[in-house]
C-alpha cells in the first residue's frame, strides 16, 4: 500500500514483510461517550442497564462505580442499594453500536487498516494495521502515545499496545501497561500475562485456573493433546495466533486502496465546491502516482474526515482502468452534485484522502493525429459519467444469456458490473422491439399449417400478405420444471423355488416431457399496410391441445 501526502509524498509500504498491530482498549467506552456527548453527566457516576433473563442488570459501568464494588451483570435494585446517587440510564444498543463504528472510522486518519474486535468488548476494541506508517508519527512508540493522548483529551479511558500479532496486542493492551512489543521478547511478555489474555471463554479460563494455568506461559508449556481435548481447538487457536504460528485475518471497515493520496489542512473546510477543488488536486497528484509506476485503477475512494471525530467516505468504479485527473475529478463531481441533499461537514473538515483500488498494469498510449479511436474510450467515460450522476442501477445494458427463447436471450444489467468480453450472438433474424410478455393473437390460415392469412390482435383485425417461415425453436425442457421419466423400471425377474418374491420397485407417477406442447413456430409477416409482425404457434394441430398463436414483437 502506498500513500502520498500532498505535496510530498510519503509510503506507507513497509520494505520488511513482518506485520505490525496496534490496539486500542476502551473498557468504560459507552459511559465515556455518553459523558461527552452529555456534559452534564461528567461529575456523575453513570451506569447503564439493559433487560437480561427476565430482569434489569447492569450492562456498562463507568470506573468510579467499579471501585464501589459494582460489576456487570448484577441486579439494578442492587446496585441502586449501593450507590443510591448512581445515575442510571437504559442501554441503548443500536445507537451506541452505531456512534462506535463511527469512532473505529475515525481512526483510518491514522492507518488505512482499521478493524474491530468484538468477541470479548461489549462494543469491541479497535485494532490498527500500522505496517509501515509509524514513521509517519516519528516511530510506534510515538504513534502509540500520540493515539492515547489525543482520545485521553477527548474523555476516554484507554490503553493501547503494539505487536507483531493481533493476539499479543490485545492481550498486552488489556492486561499490561500500554507498551511497544517486539518480535524479540514477545514470549517474554506474553508468558507473564494470565489466560484471560487469550481472549477464551469465562468457563474455559476458570477451568484453566483450576487446574493450575493462570499464565500464558504455563499453558504454552502443556502438551497440546490433552489441552485440546479437554478444552477444544479454540484454546490452541488463540494460542497460536498470539504467538504468531497462525495468521489472525484483519477485516478492515472501510474499504482499502493500493495507492492513494492526502491532504492535511490547517483550517477546516465545509463548503462542497471546496472539498472538490481539493479533490481535484488530489486527483492530479494520484495520477501522476499511477504513472510513475504504470498502473491504472478502477475503483477509488474519498475520505472526508471531520472535526467532531467523523468520516464520511464516498466510493465509485469506472468501466475501465484509468488514470486520467480529470476524468476522476468529474465522476467525484457528478456523484457529489446527487448527493449534496445528505451532504454535512459538521464543524468543519481537516484532512481528504483519494485512494485507488483495483490496480493493474496500464502501459502508456501514444496519441497522434492519425490514430484510429474506435470510440469505445468515449462511450466508457460517458457511462461512468451517467453512473456516478445517476446511479449504477440506472445505467444499463444489455447481455447475451444462453436461451433458445427469445425473451430470455437478452437480459440487462448494469453497465459498470457487465463482463468485459463480449458474447457473440447468434446471426439470427430478430426484431429490434419484443413485445415484454407474448400477447395472445386470433390467426385465419387457408391451411392448419400453413402460412397465417389474418390475425386479430387487441381487437383489430390485420390482413396478412407476406409472410416466411417457420423457424422452429425446441422446447427447453430443463426450464419446464417437469421431472423426466426417463427409463421404466426392469422387470422383476421370477422368484427361485422356495424364494419369497420381491415386490417391484417403487416408481413414483411422473409426468412425461412433452415437447410438442412447448415447441414454437416463429413466422415473419406483413399487413396490407407494410408493418412487419413477429408471431409464432406454440404447439401442433396433431398434438393432444390445441396450438395457440401470439404476437413476440415488431420489425423496423
Amino acid at each position: 500500500m502506498v500513500l502520498q501526502s500532498s505535496p510530498s509524498p510519503r509510503l506507507l509500504a513497509a520494505s520488511t514483510p513482518a506485520r505490525r498491530f496496534l490496539v486500542l482498549s476502551l473498557p468504560f467506552w459507552a459511559t465515556d461517550y455518553l459523558k461527552r456527548v452529555d456534559p452534564a453527566l461528567r461529575d456523575k457516576p453513570l451506569g447503564l442497564f439493559g433487560p437480561v433473563k427476565g430482569g434489569l442488570r447492569m450492562a456498562a459501568l463507568d470506573p468510579e462505580l467499579t471501585r464501589d464494588g459494582l460489576r456487570l451483570g448484577q441486579n439494578l435494585a442492587d446496585a441502586r442499594a449501593i450507590r443510591p446517587d448512581m445515575v442510571a440510564k437504559e442501554l441503548d444498543r443500536p445507537l451506541l453500536s452505531a456512534a462506535f463504528d463511527a469512532f473505529a472510522d475515525w481512526h483510518s486518519n491514522a492507518s488505512p487498516l482499521v478493524s474491530v474486535l468484538r468477541e470479548v468488548s461489549p462494543f469491541g476494541d479497535l485494532v490498527l494495521d500500522i505496517t509501515g506508517v509509524d514513521h509517519l508519527f516519528g516511530g510506534e512508540a510515538a504513534m502509540l502515545g500520540h493515539l492515547l493522548t489525543r482520545l485521553r483529551r477527548l474523555g476516554y479511558r484507554v490503553r493501547g499496545a503494539i505487536a507483531p500479532t493481533i493476539g499479543a496486542a490485545w492481550a498486552v493492551s488489556h492486561y499490561a501497561r500500554s507498551q511497544v512489543v517486539t518480535a524479540e521478547n514477545l514470549e517474554q511478555v506474553l508468558d507473564a500475562l494470565p489466560v484471560h489474555g487469550l481472549r477464551l471463554t469465562e468457563k474455559q479460563a476458570a477451568d484453566l485456573g483450576q487446574m493450575g494455568l493462570a499464565q500464558i506461559g504455563q499453558v504454552r508449556l502443556r502438551p497440546r493433546k490433552p489441552l485440546q481435548a479437554r478444552f477444544g481447538a479454540l484454546l490452541l487457536t488463540r494460542l497460536d495466533q498470539a504467538f504468531g504460528l497462525v495468521a489472525e485475518r484483519l477485516v478492515p471497515r472501510l474499504p482499502v486502496g493500493e495507492h492513494g493520496v492526502e491532504r492535511r489542512l490547517a483550517e477546516p473546510i465545509a463548503r462542497l465546491d471546496d472539498v472538490l477543488g481539493l479533490t481535484a488536486n488530489l486527483a492530479d497528484d494520484l495520477s501522476a502516482l499511477l504513472e510513475g509506476e504504470g498502473l491504472g485503477a478502477q475503483a477509488f475512494h474519498l475520505f472526508l474526515y471531520r472535526v467532531d471525530h467523523k468520516v464520511m467516505t464516498l466510493s465509485l468504479n469506472a468501466a475501465r482502468l484509468t488514470r486520467d485527473a480529470r476524468h476522476i475529478t468529474d465522476l467525484f463531481r457528478h456523484r457529489a452534485q446527487r448527493l449534496e441533499g445528505d451532504y454535512d461537514a459538521g464543524f468543519g473538515i481537516d484532512m481528504v484522502r483519494l485512494m485507488a483500488s483495483g490496480t493493474e498494469r496500464l502501459d502508456a498510449v501514444q496519441a497522434g493525429a492519425f490514430a484510429a479511436e474506435s470510440g469505445l474510450e468515449d462511450v466508457d467515460r460517458l457511462n461512468d459519467r451517467l453512473s456516478s450522476r445517476l446511479g449504477v442501477a440506472a445505467v444499463l445494458k444489455s447481455e447475451m444469456v444462453a436461451s433458445r427463447l427469445p425473451e430470455r436471450a437478452v437480459r440487462l444489467v448494469p453497465v459498470l458490473g457487465a463482463a468485459i468480453a463480449p458474447v457473440q450472438a447468434p446471426l439470427l433474424r430478430r426484431p429490434l422491439r419484443l413485445l415484454p410478455v407474448p400477447e395472445p393473437i386470433a390467426v385465419m390460415a387457408e391451411v392448419p399449417d400453413g402460412l397465417p392469412a389474418s390475425m386479430l390482435w387487441r381487437q383489430q383485425t390485420y390482413r396478412l400478405v407476406r409472410g416466411e417461415g417457420p423457424e422452429r425453436l425446441g422446447a427447453e425442457w430443463w426450464r419446464t420444471g417437469q421431472r423426466l421419466k426417463l427409463v421404466e423400471p426392469p422387470a422383476p425377474k421370477e422368484p427361485a423355488p422356495g424364494e419369497t418374491p420381491k415386490p417391484p420397485p417403487h416408481v413414483p407417477d411422473l409426468p412425461l416431457f412433452e415437447p410438442d406442447a412447448a415447441t414454437r413456430d416463429y413466422y415473419v409477416v406483413e399487413d396490407q399496410d407494410g408493418r412487419r409482425f413477429w408471431v409464432f404457434r406454440q404447439g401442433f394441430y396433431t398434438g393432444p391441445t390445441r396450438p395457440a398463436w401470439y404476437l413476440h414483437g415488431f420489425f423496423p
